[in-house]
């Protein structure tokens, strides 16, 4: 990846976002919840279900037992899949359903680290995260202060388009309207 890959993330993520948003809430329905609360809820979940980066591969530097007794030797190169983790009902509880409590502190207690990774884990994880997870608060926090986001009914639910960038098949389509009174 080259130093535009980071971009290229942010727009895909900062694109799912919007789609939950107009998924779950429509119109001007999410101005009247509490805007932080929605904000972290639609983050996280939809770190959880678009994240952008698909896989990631790691080199092993030592031999790694598994628990059924193989044993991947050193050197070989694993290709770990964050969306398959991320969707893993032995992990997730119905993968699939749109759950806003499910990343809620108490809900959390007892994951594994390694069972969300929206930006890969250990030493070689995204040197950007911190970055990418503020810019995400804000555009978001900006979209929904300014905008109103409506179903497009004429373009039919995106599928995914898996390739190491997650995208979506025809594109992510949302109908904006600006607030009024919203300079």
């Amino acid at each position: 990846m080259d130093h535009t890959s980071g971009f290229t993330c942010m727009e895909v993520i900062q694109s799912w976002i919007c789609l939950c948003v107009r998924s779950h809430v429509e119109g001007e329905g999410h101005r009247r919840q509490t805007p932080l609360t929605l904000m972290f809820v639609w983050q996280e979940r939809d770190v959880k279900n678009g994240n952008p980066v698909t896989a990631v591969s790691r080199c092993c530097t030592e031999d790694i037992p598994q628990r059924d007794g193989h044993v991947i030797p050193k050197g070989v190169i694993c290709l770990m899949s964050i969306y398959r983790t991320h969707h893993s009902p032995d992990l997730w509880p119905e993968p699939e359903v749109f759950n806003p409590l499910r990343f809620s502190q108490e809900n959390s207690k007892g994951w594994s680290p390694l069972s969300f990774i929206p930006f890969s884990a250990a030493p070689r994880n995204c040197i950007g995260q911190s970055f990418a997870m503020a810019e995400m608060k804000v555009v978001v926090a900006l979209t929904l202060s300014q905008l109103v986001l409506w179903r497009d009914n004429i373009r039919s639910t995106p599928r995914r388009k898996p390739e190491l960038i997650l995208r979506a098949k025809r594109g992510l389509w949302l109908l904006l309207e600006p607030l009024v009174g919203v300079a």
